[in-house]
């Protein structure tokens, strides 16, 4: 009995079979194998990254220059006054620096250096509008015109010419007259230049005014609706200045004023009292005709005037 038992326990006990080598593996292994490719891929892959983390980095894009900001309005350049035909270019000698108003020694008599005898034609204007000078009488509107080529710079001229217009010794003084400086493109009643020499003579020569002395264009002019002031005076004075040592800067005040005079009506004058001040409307620039270099048509507060010529 108890041999068949055990034969029976035999029989019952579970018996694994052998896998055949060409059987699937179990469920388990198959697991087990794709989880070591997945481990193998993933090692794989952090390789990678971090080979291509330590790699420097590319160079940035080089952007475009950024436009560059606004800045004032350049002067405009036009040719001659539409009454004035503008001369042809022609080369000029290199002229020595300008200087500005505020730059000028108060007691030089003239500046150092070579003027250029002609520039090239064209003017450069001043853009700014000015505020209204005086505060009775009728508004005449003027613009500020300066010739390339001949060393000075427009805003610095126009700076001269308002500082001297605007003075209260000069015809806004007289309360029946206002002035303002206007822009190149705005509607003016009259110009101020300042030209080289030849140019000058041209300008003055087509309005019909002859300023040589000795064949050179020596003073400056007046024609309709242009002061017209000549750069070698404006630079080198004028002799009865000179020899009576007045400061160039006075000159500045005596040929603006004499010039505007002109074009506001004034005519030339003789001297009242020998030894006295020269009026504003004697051809100081030429002689001050017994009377002494005065740079303004009043004195004393009120209008200063010399016998008609």
């Amino acid at each position: 009995m108890a041999l068949v038992c055990e034969a029976e326990r035999e029989m019952i006990a579970p018996v694994t079979p052998a896998r055949a080598p060409d059987q699937p593996p179990p469920a388990g292994d198959r697991w087990r194998q794709w989880w070591l490719a997945l481990f193998s891929v993933t090692l794989v892959l952090l390789t990678v990254v971090s080979v291509a983390s330590r790699q420097p980095d590319p160079p940035a894009p080089v952007s475009a220059p950024a436009a560059p900001s606004p800045s004032a309005p350049a002067p405009i350049l036009e040719s001659a006054a539409a009454q004035i035909p503008a001369v042809p270019p022609a080369p000029s000698a290199s002229p020595s620096a300008s200087a500005s108003p505020a730059s000028i020694d108060p007691g030089i008599l003239q500046l150092p250096g070579m003027v250029p005898a002609r520039g090239s034609g064209r003017f450069s204007y001043a853009v700014k509008r000015g505020s209204v000078l005086g505060g009775k009488g009728g508004l005449r509107r003027f613009r500020v015109a300066v010739e390339n080529g001949g060393g000075e710079d427009p805003e610095a001229f126009a700076a001269q010419v308002v500082s001297t217009l605007g003075d209260t010794r000069s015809w806004i003084g007289n309360r029946n007259l206002r002035l303002q400086m206007v822009g190149a493109d705005e509607p003016a009643d009259f110009t101020v230049f300042l030209a080289t020499r030849d140019t000058a003579g041209d300008m003055c020569r087509r309005g019909g005014t002859n300023i040589r002395i000795g064949g050179v264009p020596y003073t400056s002019c007046r024609v309709t609706g242009a002061a017209i002031i000549n750069l070698d005076r404006y630079r080198k004075s004028a002799k009865p200045y000179l020899t009576a040592k007045v400061p160039l800067a006075v000159y500045r005040n005596y040929v603006i004023n004499h010039e505007v005079g002109h074009e506001l009506g004034h005519h030339h004058e003789g001297c009242p009292e020998n030894g006295g001040p020269a009026p504003v409307m004697v051809q100081q620039t030429l002689t001050t005709r017994g009377c002494v270099p005065f740079a303004w048509p009043r004195l004393h507060n009120r209008p200063f005037t010399g016998p008609a010529l």
